[in-house]
């Protein structure tokens, strides 16, 4: 079992990276929610989840969505971020909110519309060189929604030839990352919709290309830790979109619902060394915050996320080995067991405190007034994204 200096030094390299639309107005598919204090350009929102890692200690880089973050001057953006203790992290292209966009983006029947759409994903590529973006993370709206409707086959070619050309275009230490969705918007078929389909392309295309994993993107019931497993086996898990699929979606706080299910994805990362630095795999959030304080949410996500991998660092892992070895079946559960009832929270408490944190994130950022000087700086200005 670790001892809790050891614990403590792990969670202290611990990244958890948060995402810029965490920050701006978004909506469910009906409303968008308009919050006074959202940020209304690329700069608020950095500025936003620079406080979040002042919090936290953990989160010291932003991915950037585009075009909802597009600025004139992405080297002044960069610079922005640096000044604020702050790095850009991955860059996600947007091909699914254009008309050009209803029957696909680079799985579209019509040549000019994939065109379009892996200019994009280029053009994103760029962008990641220019700010120093260690990663392109793709998720692509692609699919059918009826029997005939486009050949299948035919779509998975044209994937191949963007994803292909996107790859030969990615920067020096610029890697790519295909997330996968079980459904929508298409229901009949989905052009990446799971694990398998993410891993073939990425095994085509070399070893800058990895799975990314969505915690809200599977059926109910599905071993999400199965999937982690496996993919850290083969050294093809590229990182994680942590969050939670009771929207049947992704917007929830991850661990929210079912603290348990990240804690036993943590077990497979923490078995794997996986969850130290270097290790290649990349912790991010994708939460959007309808009717939650923005900042807020995001703090007591990266505290959900800290307290999932602490908990599966204190698994006794030579207990569990030799449980195992023997078969002995309730000892071995009762090693996870133990180890996820354990209450964290003073543990955390202390290495924030040693860090020269508040060891009480969300309560400091209740009292730093950051909402209500939010409120008033912001208001009448027009929130950026997602038609907010």
């Amino acid at each position: 079992m670790s001892t809790n200096i050891e614990v403590k030094r792990a969670l202290r390299e611990q990244w958890v990276e948060t995402p810029s639309w965490a920050y701006g107005n978004t909506g469910t598919r009906f409303k968008v929610f308009k919050n006074p204090a959202a940020a209304r350009d690329a700069y608020e929102k950095v500025e936003d989840a620079a406080l979040v890692h002042r919090l936290t200690g953990v989160a010291p880089s932003v991915a950037l969505h585009i075009p909802w973050d597009r600025v004139d001057d992405y080297a002044a953006l960069a610079k922005h971020a640096a000044d604020l203790g702050l790095r850009i992290g991955a860059i996600n292209p947007n091909v699914f909110q254009e008309d050009d966009y209803r029957l696909g983006s680079v799985c579209h029947p019509e040549p000019r519309v994939r065109r379009k759409a892996t200019e994009h994903l280029v053009e994103c590529a760029e962008i990641a060189g220019m700010v120093g973006s260690p990663a392109v993370s793709l998720w692509f709206a692609d699919g059918t929604n009826y029997p005939g409707q486009d050949d299948i086959r035919a779509r998975q070619d044209r994937l191949a030839e963007a994803l292909s050309t996107l790859y030969a275009a990615l920067p020096a230490g610029v890697n790519m990352l295909l997330e996968y969705k079980l459904f929508e918007p298409s229901f009949y078929s989905t052009d990446v919709p799971d694990w398998g389909t993410s891993l073939v392309h990425c095994l085509a295309l070399g070893d800058r290309a990895n799975v990314l994993v969505d915690t809200g993107h599977h059926a109910p019931g599905t071993n999400i830790e199965f999937i982690v497993a496996g993919l850290l086996r083969l050294g093809r898990l590229g990182g994680f979109h942590f969050n939670s699929r009771f929207y049947a979606d992704d917007d929830l706080l991850v661990g929210a619902a079912d603290p348990y299910q990240l804690f036993r994805i943590m077990n497979e990362i923490v078995a794997a060394g996986a969850h130290r630095p270097g290790s290649g795999v990349a912790f991010m959030l994708d939460q959007c915050h309808n009717i939650e304080d923005k900042v807020a949410a995001e703090i007591r996500s990266v505290m959900n996320v800290q307290e999932a991998t602490a908990k599966a660092l204190l698994v006794d892992r030579a207990a569990l080995a030799e449980a195992q070895a023997g078969g002995d079946v309730l000892a071995a559960n009762g090693v996870l067991v133990d180890a996820f009832s354990t209450d964290v929270r003073p543990l955390l408490a202390e290495l924030r405190a040693d860090m020269g944190l508040d060891p009480d994130p969300l309560g400091a950022y209740v009292r730093s007034g950051h909402a209500e000087r939010a409120r008033a700086a912001r208001v009448g200005g027009a929130s950026q994204g997602w038609g907010g």
